[in-house]
């Protein structure tokens, strides 16, 4: 986890004013959103099948230790080397332990939430080794020396001008003059850049959707196919993989599949699905003389057992991402996390700790659309609500904050003086917003109003409603 370039408040403000974040993330409705509606409308048996794949996932949960054990004993029985890292800086250490007796020089990439988790890329390059992305939208942020704001589409914060920008800046050998006013010319630059470090990597790196236990292979799926060139052409394969990526069997990784890109992209199935087991064998055309697979914890063995258990079922689909309105007005940077949105706000501080990421959680209106459209029904709210209330007993929340949660608790205990108060604040509240019927500005609510007009008390409060309603026999 990186550090965070100031709190998720001082963060918003910034990407609120941006007007090129707030026209991108205006998209996610239009494209995301309502892709994954479409999708899982088309397949019937779609909430029948996220049963199934929760009740899968945790029935790896409860008996993880012997399926990793599985897991590993076929790995190396088809040639691979499994290596098991228990906190990030021993994942680091593995990977450029490989690199360094690979005599290797450049590295490509294929897109990984892992390696950006223990900040693999800059460990690389500090030591002399050229790394290369190789998915688009990470090869672009790469450029332009900035991390992911979302965990699939990594550049969704770039308009088309940016990533031209960054074209021309970084590939000076190309005609300073070419046009890139397209996405085709963009793609085609990018393509005949990466193609040729595709075919010079020594060592190739990906992540890994799933791990099949009962045959030692990885499921990784792509919509570029740079996945595939990444772990074929070079001569040395590292996957990096966190151990809760398990699954029983390709059965079963198979309904996860049917899950993953219905949810994404709002896509039956992404372009490329690629199941491999080991390295290149005797007579293959293809594929690395070495294959590796470096296994992560780094706290994710803490959260077995407990109230966050459940986080440990995601498959990074970023359905909660695409369809939370705080991720939706501040996008992924605010988040200072590499893991944002709903999923980030708990899988964050369970990682890297509560004390310097209590914000996240609180980053929540708690609509429950992220627990209503995660494929494996992770319950998201219950969990973040947990994550707050840990905060609040170890005093990590701001003073402010607890004084007023304090004095909220007082009222509420006091139903008369609540009703009283209540019966007092709406019709003023009302009085002051004149005919207009909105506030612009109100003392203690900027943080809302500083963005959208905060409506007025209309009628009687809910309290006088309910009095009425059952003076009057309930009818």
């Amino acid at each position: 986890m990186r550090s965070r370039p100031g709190s998720i408040k001082s963060n918003t403000h910034a990407a609120l004013a941006d007007p090129v974040l707030q026209e991108a993330l205006a998209k996610l409705k239009t494209g995301f959103q309502a892709k994954r509606k479409i999708a899982a409308a088309n397949l019937p048996e779609f909430d029948a099948l996220r049963d199934q794949a929760r009740d899968m996932k945790t029935m790896v949960l409860n008996d993880l230790d012997s399926y990793l054990e599985i897991f590993e004993s076929k790995v190396v029985e088809q040639g691979g080397q499994v290596h098991w890292a228990e906190t990030a800086q021993d994942a680091r250490d593995i990977v450029l332990s490989i690199c360094k007796k690979a005599n290797a020089k450049l590295i490509a990439k294929g897109k990984s939430m892992i390696s950006e988790e223990i900040m693999l890329n800059h460990w690389l390059e500090e030591h002399g080794f050229e790394v290369v992305e190789t998915d688009l939208g990470e090869y672009i942020i790469q450029l332009r020396k900035e991390p992911p704001s979302h965990i699939i589409a990594p550049a969704i914060h770039l308009n088309r001008k940016q990533v031209a920008s960054a074209f021309k800046e970084r590939h000076k050998e190309l005609n300073a003059d070419r046009p890139l006013d397209e996405p085709r010319a963009l793609l085609d630059e990018a393509r005949a850049i990466l193609r040729q470090k595709f075919l010079a990597a020594d060592v190739g790196i990906t992540g890994a959707n799933f791990l099949v236990a009962e045959t030692g292979s990885f499921v990784l799926v792509t919509n570029e196919g740079n996945g595939d060139l990444t772990q074929t052409l070079p001569r040395v394969h590292i996957v990096l993989a966190s151990i809760e990526k398990l699954v029983p069997t390709l059965e079963a990784a198979s309904l996860a599949v049917r899950l993953l890109a219905r949810s994404a992209t709002g896509q039956e199935m992404t372009s490329y699905t690629t199941v491999t087991t080991g390295p290149k064998r005797q007579g293959d055309l293809d594929g690395p003389d070495e294959f590796h697979i470096v296994l992560l914890d780094n706290g994710r063995t803490a959260m077995m057992g407990g109230p966050f258990e459940d986080m440990l079922r995601c498959i990074r689909c970023a359905a909660c991402i695409n369809h939370c309105p705080v991720y939706g007005a501040i996008g992924g940077h605010a988040y200072a996390s590499f893991y944002c949105g709903p999923m980030g706000s708990v899988l964050t501080p369970a990682l890297a700790g509560l004390e310097d990421w209590a914000e996240m959680p609180d980053a929540s209106t708690f609509c429950g659309r992220c627990e209503q459209v995660c494929p494996m029904r992770i319950p998201l709210p219950r969990m973040m609500r947990a994550w707050r209330e840990r905060a609040f007993e170890r005093a990590i929340t701001p003073t402010a904050t607890r004084f007023g949660l304090g004095v909220w608790g007082f009222v509420a205990r006091r139903p008369w003086l609540y009703r009283a108060l209540v019966n007092l604040g709406m019709p003023l509240l009302a009085l002051m917003a004149g005919k207009r019927g909105r506030f612009a500005h109100l003392p203690l609510a900027s943080g809302w109003t500083k963005s959208r007009d905060l409506p007025a008390p209309e009628g009687k409060t809910f309290l006088a409603q309910w009095d009425a309603y059952k003076k009057g026999g309930g009818r």
